[in-house]
């Protein structure tokens, strides 16, 4: 049975299945993620006169595919019909689908250009059947002295080298600040590095709608840096991507995680004062005589619920730890922290002129 076409006013929770219009000829598609504690993603639908647009596409599994084909069949298209997919960012729940929708019928994928270096590496790794796609963080957890989670992380995660096979390189790069001209708007595309070092959001100014992927999340904060490639500092690209996008327009906020929510400034000063505070707290804790990353990251509160790290299941442990590790840099970047490394591990200090002397 087809899915039901909702009005944008429909009270059902974010991730329940079905096709949501949330601006004219403009639909939200959640579609489901197997085992991920995201539970869904959201897809966006752009209907242009004769043309089809999929703002991302959801994760390779048959039951997005399912669930996608159902949505689309209640709004009277196929999937044949998207001609063309945008993709905010590599990772699998966005990028994977499409490339198998493109082998079946043709679609053409864009992705942002600053994801061809961790493209590459992908595929490179997909070619050789190497299961270490996601897995250069492994040698963070070193550097957090986090060691210790590497082994858990290999029983927990499994094998991913299957997944590499399912990226395929894009048909065209898309730069910052370069426009798409569709049939009844046009998008701007804008460069938000971050949470990967090539996540593009798409802007319609006409209609003050931001397509925000994983830049901007209504519910959580999104995690930064997991890529095959490493940027210097990461969380400082973050923060100047928010600031960037915050200087739009006030825009209703279409985000890949979570409802839609009217202002997306709103949530970006929430972020922005989020992470002001992180740093003040790995600061402190800094003071207290915790150097690692992992020491800082144990205490620290972490989720909206404010759990303790012995509460995250090993892969949000991962991220935890690397997270801070972030914030860690950029204390030392702002002279508010220095830096030692013995033995792989960084160790973290107040500055010395901060110190009291007795």
């Amino acid at each position: 049975m087809a899915l039901k076409v909702y009005s944008s006013g429909s009270s059902q929770q974010w991730e329940e299945p079905g096709a949501f219009e949330v601006a004219p000829n403009v639909y939200r598609i959640p579609l489901p993620l197997p085992g991920d504690s995201l539970r869904a993603v959201n897809v966006y639908l752009l209907l242009e006169d004769d043309h089809a647009i999929l703002i991302d596409s959801g994760m390779y599994v048959p039951q997005a595919r399912k669930r996608l084909k159902e949505s689309l069949d209640a709004i009277g298209i196929g999937l044949g019909d998207i001609s063309e997919f945008l993709i905010t960012h590599l990772h699998r729940d966005h990028y994977t689908q499409a490339v198998l929708l493109r082998d079946d019928f043709n679609g053409r994928i864009a992705l942002g250009a600053r994801e061809r270096p961790s493209m590459e590496i992908i595929r490179e790794r997909a070619t050789a059947k190497d299961p270490t796609m996601v897995h250069d963080r492994y040698s963070q957890l070193i550097e957090c002295g986090a060691k210790y989670l590497i082994d858990i992380l290999r029983n927990f995660e499994g094998d991913d080298g299957e997944i590499a096979g399912y990226y395929k390189m894009p048909d065209r790069w898309l730069e910052d600040d370069s426009g798409i001209e569709l049939a009844n708007r046009t998008l701007n595309v804008i460069a938000t590095p971050g949470h990967t070092q090539g996540h593009v959001v798409f802007h319609d100014p006409q209609s003050k709608l931001l397509f925000a992927g994983d830049h901007v999340l209504p519910h959580i904060t999104p995690s930064i840096g997991l890529e095959p490639t490493r940027a210097a500092l990461p969380l400082g690209d973050f923060l100047s991507s928010l600031r960037k996008v915050r200087l739009l327009p006030e825009s209703r906020l279409f985000p890949a995680h979570g409802p839609v929510v009217e202002s997306m400034h709103n949530r970006i000063d929430e972020l922005l004062i989020h992470h002001d505070l992180r740093l003040t707290q790995a600061s402190n804790l800094l003071s207290l005589g915790r150097s690692t990353a992992h020491e800082v990251a144990l205490g620290l509160p972490w989720t909206r619920r404010q759990v303790g790290f012995d509460t995250l299941d090993p892969f949000n442990q991962m991220l935890a730890v690397t997270e801070t590790l972030f914030h860690l840099d950029l204390l030392v970047q702002q002279q508010r922290a220095e830096l030692s490394i013995v033995a792989e591990v960084r160790h973290y200090q107040p500055p010395e002129s901060s110190s009291t002397k007795l």
